[in-house]
């Protein structure tokens, strides 16, 4: 491929036809979510954004994309948007998140940050499941972050009950959780045609995610930190738009991904490159087991 850190999603999927092609971005109403909706749409395909914001969606997405109610942090609106989709889904972009917040719980009392950033979107995968299958050839595609360099997922404290919550912490652990549900997803669902992926977008400007931070993004990302990709927003959509539409990554699954291209292993010092616990399939099993008995009885 010749793509790489500098390719705008635009870029990617010059000359794609995606006619006929359904997609759900979460989180599409700013930032690398509305541009991957955006290019998506442009290409052709049918696109729903989900967002807590109705309003705010529909101010974002102007005609190009319907929009749906989406809290993610919230599984009874999650279970909603899922059993409200009707027909085939061939794309599904989970894309939304939260960095970096003071220490917040849910209503089940889960850690925020692990609530929002994987449980909801392993929900919504999991209650969409038989669309994608429907659709025969369908792509899952997880926005992670080289911040999964920095936090293993915990099993004996998900939800930081016993340990002193921190921040980053929390969030490392929420985006390794990204890549290990990508990888559980790519071996249990092949049958069904679906493919999964994970990726790091790169250090954005301009979008909203660092809006709930607890501390200087600084201590966590330095802002010279080597290997790190600082991209403009076109750009930062280029990878999720690959995968979630690309003719060249076709029957691809079960990978992490940066700057387009498939990632290496993570080196220690460089902030770029994929932890080996992450793409670890056993803790990708021990992880899918936990999530699943912890959304199914709220999704029934």
């Amino acid at each position: 491929m010749a793509f790489g850190a500098t390719t705008t999603a635009a870029e990617v999927l010059a000359g794609v036809d995606l006619t006929g092609r359904r997609a759900v971005v979460t989180g599409g109403a700013s930032g690398i979510g509305l541009e991957t909706a955006r290019v998506l749409a442009a290409a052709g395909a049918e696109v729903t954004i989900g967002v807590r914001d109705v309003e705010a969606g529909r101010r974002a997405a102007g005609s190009f994309a319907s929009v749906g109610a989406l809290d993610l942090s919230d599984q009874a609106s999650v279970a909603r948007f899922a059993a409200g989709w009707a027909g085939p889904l061939h794309i599904l972009v989970n894309n939304a998140g939260i960095m970096a917040t003071p220490e917040l719980r849910t209503a089940e009392g889960w850690e925020m940050q692990f609530a929002t950033n994987h449980l909801g979107h392993f929900a919504l995968a999991f209650g969409l499941h038989d669309a994608l299958a429907a659709a025969g050839d369908a792509r899952v595609v997880a926005v992670s972050s080289v911040g999964h360099i920095n936090g293993d997922v915990d099993f004996d404290d998900l939800h930081f009950q016993r340990r002193p919550y921190d921040p980053w912490q929390a969030y490392g652990q929420s985006k390794t959780a990204n890549v290990l549900f990508a990888v559980a997803a790519a071996e249990r669902w092949a049958g069904d045609g679906i493919t999964a992926n994970a990726l790091n977008p790169g250090r954005i400007a301009g979008t909203n995610l660092s809006r709930h931070l607890a501390v200087p993004p600084a201590s966590f990302d330095p802002a010279g930190a080597t290997g790190v990709s600082v991209k403009d927003i076109p750009q930062g959509a280029a990878t999720s738009v690959l995968l979630a539409a690309s003719p060249l990554v076709e029957g691809v699954t079960g990978r992490y991904f940066e700057d387009c291209q498939v990632a290496g292993p993570h080196q220690p010092g460089i902030r770029r490159g994929v932890a080996a616990y992450a793409v670890d399939p056993e803790r990708a099993a021990r992880l899918w087991e936990v999530s699943t008995r912890a959304v199914r009885p709220i999704a029934g």
